[in-house]
């Protein structure tokens, strides 16, 4: 369906109420993220991590785009030349050749529906449109984000989405065939980011989320006490929280009765609290890890039970203008 064959009045009614929640760029970023979490193996790696940044064009070939699993292009295709269009499917589908491909563009044909916009959504954008990759082996299933709106769903999505599945595993003679001999990336950046099952990598990744929970935690605390001794009525108040990170706090309080609390100049956490935060117990796995793995390394109270920190100057003088009162 075309939409210049729309109604003028009902094209304008349209582009004056075209709104994406949320928008495009998170939804794009959220489907990749869905579908790796998918088809992530179920066993976590124990390799380190090496997260490497190059800089070169997607019609080159080169060897350190081999051996992935997944490649992603997003909104890359409608910014390719001509010259560099035709390369593509080799160089991706041909040459790196990885278990799945994502790509996406923008869908010309909704366009029409959006304010101000004539013909590209960009004017670097040279073509809006997916093509399969044909003769390469590859399955495709085409979705989208960005639905359109109500009795407007022939257009389709707003940005369109090509999910490519290769149908047959790469024998390693094929590899190595394709594998050119000279490199034309440049490598910008390296990071190595060590396993976690290196048990002194592990240790330092715990005690800093401990920290930064309690951290959190006693911030939250002192700044409470800090508004109720200004306004003492304020206790008794109904007063809605404003963010997740207290409301979460709050209902652990409640539940579970885990309430940090202030002695002289001493906040305390109790550990219980610390470790029912989603990433302390996924990394620690169990509480008891959690204590052998801070043991010596964060200050506890005198029962082991909960980390102590000191409170700031500004704090101390509330709790004694609280303990005049």
């Amino acid at each position: 369906m075309r939409l210049n064959t729309m109604d003028k009045n009902f094209k304008e009614e349209f582009t004056q109420i075209i709104k994406f929640e949320p928008p495009l760029y998170k939804q794009r970023y959220q489907f990749v993220k869905d579908l790796v979490e998918k088809y992530k193996p179920k066993k976590p790696s124990e390799r380190s991590l090496t997260v490497t940044l190059h800089h070169g064009s997607v019609a080159h070939k080169d060897p350190c785009m081999l051996g992935f699993d997944l490649v992603t292009c997003i909104e890359l295709i409608e910014h390719l030349e001509e010259s560099e269009l035709k390369k593509f499917p080799e160089v991706v589908f041909g040459f790196m050749a990885p278990r799945m491909v994502v790509i996406s563009t923008p869908n010309s044909e909704f366009n029409a529906l959006l304010p101000g916009v004539k013909l590209y959504r960009h004017p670097d954008h040279k073509f809006e449109a997916l093509e399969t990759a044909r003769c390469y082996d590859y399955s495709v299933e085409f979705t989208g984000v960005g639905q359109p709106p109500t009795g407007m769903e022939k257009i389709g999505f707003c940005t369109q989405i090509g999910v490519f599945v290769r149908k047959y595993p790469q024998t390693g003679e094929s590899v190595q065939s394709e594998k050119p001999t000279e490199a034309v990336y440049k490598t910008v950046f390296k990071a190595v980011y060590p396993s976690l099952k290196d048990e002194k990598y592990l240790q330092n990744a715990v005690i800093r989320e401990v920290i930064f929970t309690a951290q959190i935690i006693k911030h939250r605390l002192m700044s409470k006490r800090e508004e109720y001794s200004d306004d003492p009525e304020r206790k008794s108040k109904s007063q809605p929280s404003m963010d997740c990170f207290s409301d979460y706090l709050e209902k652990l309080v409640v539940e579970k009765n885990m309430e940090p609390f202030v002695s002289g100049n001493e906040v305390y956490i109790p550990l219980a609290t610390i470790f029912s935060f989603p990433k302390v117990k996924r990394l620690c796995g169990t509480f008891e890890k959690l204590c052998k793995l801070i043991a010596g390394k964060v200050t506890l109270s005198n029962q082991l039970s909960e980390v102590s920190l000191e409170t700031t100057l500004r704090t101390k003088s509330i709790t004694t203008n609280l303990s005049c009162r």
